[in-house]
């Protein structure tokens, strides 16, 4: 049961195992992008291409869906990025159902544990399986395996390493499950750190924090859903996205968060140094080198962010 990329990775290493997939769950076709055309996840895309059998529910306590579900006789289900299972559902196979989750739990329990991973400036994170219970990422512990970040880790780069990492780790839990393997309750002390839904909200730059907090933001939210803030200039405001910056640290007397040009550079004054902007996207325009774009887009005088 999965929908993104993600997901994808992790079919193909179980179909690459001696486990047999026997169906695949996946979420119905919807409009997405500018367009709003109807488009299939990557999981039912793939699925597809590999003539598995596929189910699309509108809603999971369907029942038809739970009857092809049962149809389907699996020992164990298998849950990568898809939806809050209801216990109709997780409670169908004898061995249990699994969940593949992108952190080291109980760290990083919710929605976006790969972003807040590098947000939170960790230094290591991992993947984990575990039995899904009544409430989120709480069930039985599997299995763990960890990776250490890159010191320029993105939320992109972070994905792909984690993606396979969770395929290799998926075929040892099957057979762990297989040879009836004992699972752990989480141990939790109190310090562990959430991983919530990504908003508008919490992905606005706060000019407050460290140079170094606001560049593990910009490298934690690209190359989606992306950091943002407000570009102040001529007395108008717009949304300015950052994918991709650097730190500069320095002595100077520019005004924070003022806007400077120097040598086809775009740097954003902090009292620490500079926000050294690499990649960015101006509204109504695609996202952009900072360079190419200097070389059509003139910044105002005493443009700034906020």
């Amino acid at each position: 049961m999965g929908t993104p990329d993600f997901a994808v990775t992790n079919l193909k290493a179980i179909q690459a195992s001696q486990h047999q997939v026997v169906g695949v769950v996946t979420n119905i076709d919807k409009p997405a992008g500018r367009g709003k055309k109807i488009q299939q996840s990557a999981v039912k895309t793939y699925a597809l291409e590999q003539e598995l059998p596929l189910l699309q529910p509108e809603k999971l306590k369907d029942e038809e869906f739970l009857a092809n579900l049962n149809a389907l006789n699996a020992d164990v289900f298998v849950v990568v990025a898809f939806r809050m299972l209801p216990k109709q559902v997780w409670e169908i196979p004898a061995k249990g159902t699994i969940n593949l989750h992108a952190s080291l739990l109980p760290n990083y329990r919710g929605a976006a544990p790969i972003n807040w991973a590098i947000i939170n400036k960790e230094k290591t994170t991992g993947v984990s399986t575990f039995f899904i219970d009544e409430k989120i990422d709480t069930g039985k512990l599997l299995l763990q395996k960890s990776i250490d970040l890159d010191p320029r880790e993105t939320a992109g780069s972070l994905h792909d390493k984690l993606a396979v990492l969770g395929g290799n780790l998926l075929k040892e839990t099957l057979d762990a499950i297989a040879h009836g393997i004992e699972a752990k309750a989480q141990e939790t002390k109190g310090k562990e750190s959430l991983a919530p839904k990504l908003t508008r909200e919490n992905t606005k730059i706060e000019w407050t924090k460290s140079l170094s907090s606001i560049d593990a933001q910009v490298r934690g939210l690209s190359p989606y859903p992306v950091a943002w803030t407000v570009l102040e200039e001529a007395g108008t405001e717009k949304v300015m996205k950052l994918y991709e910056t650097s730190i500069t640290y320095a002595t100077h007397n520019h005004p924070p968060q003022s806007i400077l040009i120097e040598n086809k550079e775009l740097k954003i004054a902090h009292p620490e140094g500079f926000l050294c902007c690499k990649s960015i996207q101006l509204p109504n325009k695609r996202r952009m080198l900072v360079k190419e774009l200097l070389n059509g887009y003139q910044f105002k005088p005493a443009a700034r962010v906020k």
